[in-house]
């Protein structure tokens, strides 16, 4: 029964979204009391439920989101922005600059989490898709794809690493595996899958384009690069210290603090509040003004997001997952196509990979030690599973289709299908390396 009021509950807030043109955040609201109620749940547990999921999911990502947009826009503002995609057109060609974006975000995503690299990427995106006319889904897609792989296949990010830890994996041969399998899954839903989607050239979110600068009022490359990217040094420098050095020092804790998503944003930000307005002629009020323009442009769009997280709340105080999870064990499968397939219904049903995959830990783990399956394998087949078609109840489609302006059909034919192509090349890139190891 769960599970028939869940599909019911999508296709109403499908309907609602796309058919009927409610706003996403009220059809979110709505569809998660109705989808309480119709499980037996009564209105103060269903209200609850929804509170809750809202303030789990914007307490994490309610400061980095909003950090990220101040940051963007004096990216934007200022000219760096412009200046970086400058010098990538300069030194890669226009031509090969998909390839060279695509690298430049496989690279910011294996240390940082998925909202940080969003946030950081975006400006540098619509900058590039202003300036030199290229569509603004055809270059940010692949770059994301980058982000979304790592975010679900390679540790240190949570999920997989938590996965390591409860499959008794190894973290450097998962790490190796995990390598081995997203290249193939970037390229093949990054740019591959690009090659379809020139044509959208529905026009991203303008806060994050700035008008052109003439070249001699841009900020330099190096200052440009460090107020853009600074978030990923301090946070990658806190990883490798995290994962080699073991012993607790004043040094370490110093390293771990700033390395810290929310204080590297933080400190980038007052870093670009000074080299990029204050330290080129600005006031403090029109730097202040530009960051609290960039802060109400994502208004919306934390309110959608919040709404997303009440549902996946709902669902998940239903027991919906675990009913959906319970029939998937009952079939005979292969242990490897078992926890994709149960990470993939899971992030179906509740949005969060992160969610799918340590759900799914649960009730695969057991399973390791009787099938004999390499366990390293079995934390990417989990993490393969939990990208698998995000769709309204995902954050990640939300940000994708509010920033770039699509349509919701539209969002649904680009990110959902580009989840779906890294997921299923996921599994099969598992099942391959299996062949081998067997």
């Amino acid at each position: 029964m769960p599970i028939l009021i869940l599909l019911a509950g999508i296709l109403l807030l499908i309907l609602l979204i796309a058919r009927f043109q409610l706003n996403a955040f009220l059809a979110f609201i709505l569809v998660s009391l109705l989808i309480g109620i119709a499980n037996g749940m009564d209105i103060s547990k269903t209200v609850s439920a929804i509170q809750k999921g809202m303030g789990d999911l914007l307490g994490s990502l309610t400061i980095i989101l909003g950090l990220g947009a101040m940051l963007g826009k004096l990216i934007a503002t200022s000219g760096a922005a412009q200046q970086i995609a400058t010098s990538l057109v300069k030194a890669f060609g226009q031509k090969y600059l998909l390839w060279a974006l695509v690298l430049t975000a496989f690279v910011i995503g294996i240390p940082l989490f998925y909202g940080v690299g969003f946030v950081l990427l975006v400006p540098l995106i619509i900058t590039i898709s202003y300036k030199y006319k290229i569509s603004a889904v055809y270059i940010g897609l692949p770059m994301l794809a980058a982000l979304s792989v790592t975010h679900g296949y390679l540790p240190p990010h949570p999920s997989p690493t938590a996965l390591v830890t409860q499959y008794h994996a190894d973290m450097g041969l998962t790490l190796f595996y995990g390598l081995l399998i997203a290249i193939p899954a970037i390229l093949i839903g990054g740019p591959l899958f690009a090659q379809t989607l020139k044509n959208y050239t529905a026009k991203p979110l303008e806060v994050f384009a700035a008008k052109p600068l003439p070249d001699e009022a841009l900020p330099g490359l190096l200052n440009s690069i460090v107020a853009s990217f600074l978030p990923v040094l301090l946070i990658s420098i806190a990883t490798i210290v995290r994962l080699f050095i073991h012993q607790e020092s004043i040094f370490t804790k110093i390293i771990l603090a700033i390395g810290e998503p929310v204080i590297a944003m933080l400190i980038t930000v007052w870093y670009a509040i000074y080299m990029l307005g204050i330290k080129r002629g600005k006031s403090t009020k029109e730097v202040m003004t530009i960051v609290g323009e960039g802060v109400k442009d994502i208004a919306l769009i934390l309110f959608i997001i919040g709404g997303a997280g009440a549902l996946k709340e709902v669902l998940t105080a239903t027991g919906t997952s675990t009913a959906i999870a319970g029939s998937l064990l009952q079939m005979k499968v292969h242990p490897l196509l078992a926890a994709w397939g149960i990470s993939a219904v899971i992030r179906v049903a509740l949005g969060s990979s992160t969610v799918a995959g340590l759900t799914t830990a649960g009730i695969i783990a057991p399973m390791i030690a009787t099938s004999g399956i390499d366990a390293n394998l079995m934390v990417l087949a989990t993490g393969a599973g939990s990208l698998m078609f995000s769709h309204v109840n995902d954050p990640g489609f939300w940000m994708f289709k509010e920033y770039f302006n699509l349509s919701f059909k539209d969002t649904l034919k680009t990110w959902s299908v580009m989840e779906t192509i890294v997921s299923v090349v996921g599994l099969i890139g598992v099942f391959i390396i299996y062949s081998f190891i067997k």
